[in-house]
């Protein structure tokens, strides 16, 4: 029995999503008139208490439409340095918005509204304007911290003090709700656009929507096809998302739960310099005189997948497919390290 903690990416559709893919009924979407991509918009709008909506192949194509839909070329936008649009998006914020990144040091991943605020730049011709910031929830190489919406009140104000845009990277928001009980509708309060992936705990094999207002979404449609995102009867994918949102929601909590339990394991293996707080279903930690690659061949041997985040930094994301009986094993196969 294989373990994979690479990613909650890996997971595969359940057959009862499968049968409510095949059975979807379609269109084509370019022409806004596939019947089951445009419920998903319309469902995900009303959930957050947003204008309009827009499915996109992923998460990545979401963030660099939001991007896109806030600058122009010459901004720049503020985020935290270890955020997903700066790490893993190719440098897409240059590439398609021709704008400059503003990086600040959070705390496992996270900005606060004073650091906003003394990030941005004063106008002059050879400085970037600050035109938005992008805040991720939960944060990936934060070790799956998040944010409050105090926290999040907090920044919003400091983005209307100094006119900022305020996107949020929500790859991940649904393990943040249900550790917080807040609720959708409170959380489209503070952002003028948010990127939701269905594809990662939600259990979809492919997807991500970015919400916004009518206007904004409008323009995104045409941001999303000059990019290559304009699918025809994508409504067999959009099933999967809506599959998602009305049946996946709420098990993320035990994907949290195991994260933490495996997170206290680790905790008590000798091996372990230190681990990034567990708060959702990400566990980062740093090991002592192992290499991530020896401790990562260690495991393969015990049919054990994660993924390496530096030289001596491993990341485990659970997920839907990492039961108890997965947990148990992993756990005992992490302590019996111990005797390597």
């Amino acid at each position: 029995m294989q373990i994979n903690l690479i990613s909650d990416t890996i997971t595969k559709p359940s057959r009862q999503m499968l049968d409510f893919m095949v059975n979807a009924e379609v269109g084509d979407d370019v022409f806004a008139s596939d019947p089951t991509v445009n419920a998903l918009q319309i469902q995900m709008s009303e959930m957050f208490g947003m204008e309009d909506a827009l499915f996109c192949p992923s998460g990545t194509m979401t963030n660099q439409i939001a991007i896109k839909m806030h600058t122009k070329a010459l901004d720049e936008l503020i985020c935290e340095e270890n955020s997903h649009v700066f790490q893993y998006e190719t440098g897409g914020y240059a590439f398609n918005s021709s704008v400059a990144v503003n990086l600040i040091r959070g705390k496992y991943g996270k900005l606060e509204a004073q650091q906003i605020l003394d990030a941005v730049k004063p106008i002059h011709d050879w400085l970037p304007i600050s035109k938005m910031v992008v805040i991720e929830n939960s944060t990936n190489k934060g070790g799956g911290n998040y944010y409050t919406l105090a926290e999040i009140a907090k920044i919003q104000a400091a983005c209307k003090e100094k006119s900022l845009k305020l996107h949020l990277d929500g790859a991940r928001l649904f393990n943040v709700l249900v550790e917080t009980g807040e609720s959708t509708k409170d959380v489209g309060k503070y952002f003028d656009s948010i990127s939701i992936c269905l594809s990662k705990g939600l259990g979809a094999p492919i997807g991500s929507v970015l919400i916004g207002s009518k206007e904004e979404i409008t323009q995104a449609r045409r941001y999303r096809k000059v990019m290559g995102g304009g699918m025809r009867q994508a409504g067999v994918l959009a099933a999967a998302g809506i599959f998602a949102l009305n049946n996946n929601i709420a098990r993320l909590k035990e994907d949290n739960d195991r994260a933490k339990l495996l997170g206290k394991c680790l905790e008590n293996c000798s091996y372990v310099e230190s681990i990034q707080p567990v708060k959702t279903n990400i566990i980062i930690f740093t090991l002592k005189d192992w290499t991530a690659e020896y401790f990562l061949n260690l495991i393969d041997k015990h049919d054990i997948l994660a993924a390496p985040f530096g030289h001596k930094q491993v990341r485990f994301v659970t997920h839907m497919h990492f039961d108890d009986n997965q947990l148990e094993k992993a756990s005992k196969i992490l302590r019996d390290l111990e005797n390597t």
